[in-house]
Order: structure tokens, then sequence, then C-alpha cells
């Protein structure tokens, strides 16, 4: 390898292992809020359960919660969109 390239590499390794250091704290961080959003799962599951139980009105129940979650969950998202461009404009 010819040496400007080990000093090109050289030059490049505190912005590569910052760059290694923040994308595995995003990848934990979604690992956890994937742990979390599971345990919501269960816990909403188990309440619907116990107000319907194995009736007809179980499926849906269980339907209704999908589209809620999914208009909450979208919501928020076009929120945080919103913010992060206004941040973004701002600098």
């Amino acid at each position: 390898m010819p040496e400007e390239d080990i000093g090109k590499i050289k030059k490049e390794e505190p912005r590569l292992r910052r760059e290694v250091k923040e994308r595995s704290l995003v990848y934990i961080v979604a690992a956890f809020s994937l742990v979390a959003s599971l345990a919501w799962n269960e816990a909403i599951k188990s309440l619907i359960d116990y107000f319907f139980p194995l009736g007809a009105n179980t499926l849906f129940a269980k339907f209704l919660y999908a589209a809620t979650i999914t208009l909450f969950v979208v919501s928020i998202t076009i929120y945080l969109e919103r913010l992060l461009r206004k941040e973004t404009e701002k600098d």
C-alpha cells in the first residue's frame, strides 16, 4: 500500500471511530426501543383480552388497536420530521 494511502487512512481514523461509535449507539437504542415496544404490545394485548374476553369483538378490538397505534406513530413521525426540519433550517 502506498504511503499516501496509509496517511489518508490514519487521517480519517478518528472520524471513522466516531462514526462507528455513533452508529453503534443508534443500533443499541433501536434494540432497546424494540424491546420496549414489544413489552407495550403484550400489555395492550392483555388489556384488550381483559375488556373483550374471547368474544366476537376481540378481532375488531385488535384491528382498532392496530389502526390507532398506526395513526399515532404516523402523527409522531410527521411531528418529529417537521421539528428536525426547523432545527436544520436554523443552522
